[in-house]
């Protein structure tokens, strides 16, 4: 299937500019030793990427995202002065299944280290089926859009299994750069805590709710639910601005019904429409549930202070005491 946001002529501009800097990059150096003050050069593919390669690289590490601040990262199309970046990164962090045209810069250049945060956390299928009963967002068409690769990509989302990634980031650090590799773990060390910490506020904001029952305008949020023991009933599989089938709005208003649903949750990088429209059908509030695929001010906020705002979101809509 074909990514949901990405076309034909752009998937074919992205492996033009591939091919055209196989031939013009290919003599290109690592620049840890020398352009960038002996730093090393990192090259992550989006925020949640980008994020664990600051907190764990530091002052050691001079990081450039291919996905710019309040960027939908599905709508990336690679220029070719980033498609060289990729090529030449002492490390490239990225999350396949996520942004094809990242994906085949990653396989076409051949990057001397790179981190997959798939294989530190293999992905889960969280599929929707717009046309039966199922309130549950598990069951019938995969969501396998996102590129070849199958499974729900929205890993970090769950603080436990970002903590796998974060640990993987580390030891790849470490690898490429022995001699600051203390620093490396402790700063892992410091990150994974502080992820631990945070799972267990979500755990104790959530252990006393009214409904487990969240509406989500796309199923972005299948880990947190299933971690925390909640249910995502989502209006659309892996595009938020689809329009859902009269089904799926059936279906959807069967499980607030039964379950005592009260928000339609919309993201903060997407167009608050679609959900607008639902909740006003089905009589039912709107909030902002952020999937962090992008911060919008990342020099205001960070991963934990959007996943606290998350939590106390989800708090208010599943009426915990």
């Amino acid at each position: 299937m074909k990514n949901r946001r990405l076309s034909t002529p752009i998937a074919l501009a992205a492996t033009a500019a591939i091919g055209a800097l196989l031939l013009s990059a290919c003599g290109g150096t690592s620049s840890a030793a020398g352009e960038d003050g002996g730093k090393l050069n990192v090259v992550a593919s989006f925020y949640p990427m980008e994020f664990l390669a600051r907190q764990i690289g530091g002052e050691h590490v001079k990081v450039a995202d291919l996905t710019a601040a309040g960027v939908e990262p599905h709508d990336l199309e690679l220029t070719a002065k980033q498609v060289a970046a990729v090529q030449r990164a002492d490390t490239v962090i990225y999350l396949k299944g996520l942004q094809p045209t990242v994906d085949k810069a990653v396989a076409q250049t051949h990057p001397k280290h790179v981190v997959d945060a798939t294989a530190a956390s293999p992905l889960v299928d969280h599929h929707l089926d717009e046309g039966a009963d199922e309130t549950d967002g598990h069951s019938g068409e995969h969501d396998h859009e996102h590129s070849d690769a199958a499974g729900d990509p929205h890993i970090w989302l769950d603080p436990t299994r970002y903590a796998a990634v974060a640990k993987s980031v580390g030891a790849e650090l470490a690898e490429v750069d022995p001699a600051h590799a203390a620093d490396y773990q402790r700063n892992t060390d410091t990150l994974v805590g502080q992820l631990a910490a945070l799972d267990q506020e979500f755990r104790d904001g959530l252990q006393n709710v009214k409904t487990k029952t969240f509406i989500t305008s796309h199923a972005a949020f299948g880990y947190l639910a299933d971690h925390y023991g909640l249910n995502q009933v989502a209006i659309n599989g892996v595009d938020p601005e689809a329009e859902p089938t009269p089904s799926r709005l059936a279906a959807i208003q069967r499980a607030a019904k039964d379950n005592g649903a009260t928000t339609v949750f919309f993201e903060a990088l997407v167009s608050p429409k679609l959900a607008n429209t639902v909740a006003a059908d089905l009589g039912l509030k709107t909030a902002v549930l952020d999937p962090l695929e992008g911060v919008k001010e990342p020099d205001h906020n960070d991963y934990f202070s959007v996943m606290r705002q998350n939590l106390g979101n989800l708090k208010a809509a599943l009426g915990a005491s």
